[in-house]
Parts: C-alpha cells; structure tokens; sequence
C-alpha cells in the first residue's frame, strides 16, 4: 500500500512539472514583413510540437496557406528554459536544427545550420 502511495505521489508530481513547462502556450512571432502569426506550443510524444494557428498583416487576420502547419519540431527540454530540436522556415520550405530560450513571456527561437555555427534567430512573444 505504501509503495502505491509513493508511485501515484511520484506520478502526479512529475504530471505537474511537465504541465508546468514554461514553452507550452499561444507564442506571438516576431514580425516579418509586416506579417506575423500565433504558434500554439504543446506536447508532442516526449517534447514539443508548434502549429500555426492564426496569421496576421498588420492589424488584420488572414488565412495564410502556413495555418496548420507545424513549425516547431521535437523541441526537447535541456534544463533552465532551454530546448533542442528542429524549426520549419515556411518561406523556404526548409527544416534547420532548432534550439530555444524561454524566459518568462520571452522566447528566443533560433534555426541554425553548420552544425549550429550560422543561426538566425526570432524573439517570440507569450500571447497566453
């Protein structure tokens, strides 16, 4: 009976850390060319998954063909706000070595090539 008790303690402790994880959530992107979108972040196997959801110009909402498209892949914690994984560029069609930053509502996301020596980087917003 004890060792059920101290499973299912265990068990929930761990549920609340993982719904806890500060890159789940509604993320603003950062503004390109006067567009920009809100990616929904949320578990997906053993990390994290982000789908476009909305798109925007300027003040506007439009159907962007890149609703519904997954953009943040695999995107696994690394401990102290930091995650590795892969990130699709829709402009390009091309997938890059990922890695994040999450500080409270600040996100830096990050898509690198040559083994991670040439980045570009986004600073993303937490919506909700």
């Amino acid at each position: 009976m004890r060792k059920a008790i101290f499973t299912a303690l265990f068990l929930l402790g761990g549920a609340t850390v993982a719904s806890a994880d500060p890159i789940e959530g509604l993320w603003q992107t950062q503004p390109d060319e006067g567009a920009f979108a809100h990616v929904q972040i949320a578990p997906c196997g053993g990390a994290f998954c982000g789908t476009i959801v909305r798109t925007f110009k300027g003040n506007s909402e439009y159907q962007s063909p890149n609703v519904g498209r997954q953009i943040v892949i695999d995107m696994a914690p690394k401990g102290g706000g930091a995650y590795q994984g892969k990130v699709l560029r829709p402009a390009n069609n091309k997938i890059y070595n990922g890695k994040a930053s999450v500080s409270g509502k600040q996100m830096s996301l990050s898509g690198c090539v040559a083994g991670g020596l040439l980045c570009k980087s986004q600073n993303w917003v937490k919506v909700n």
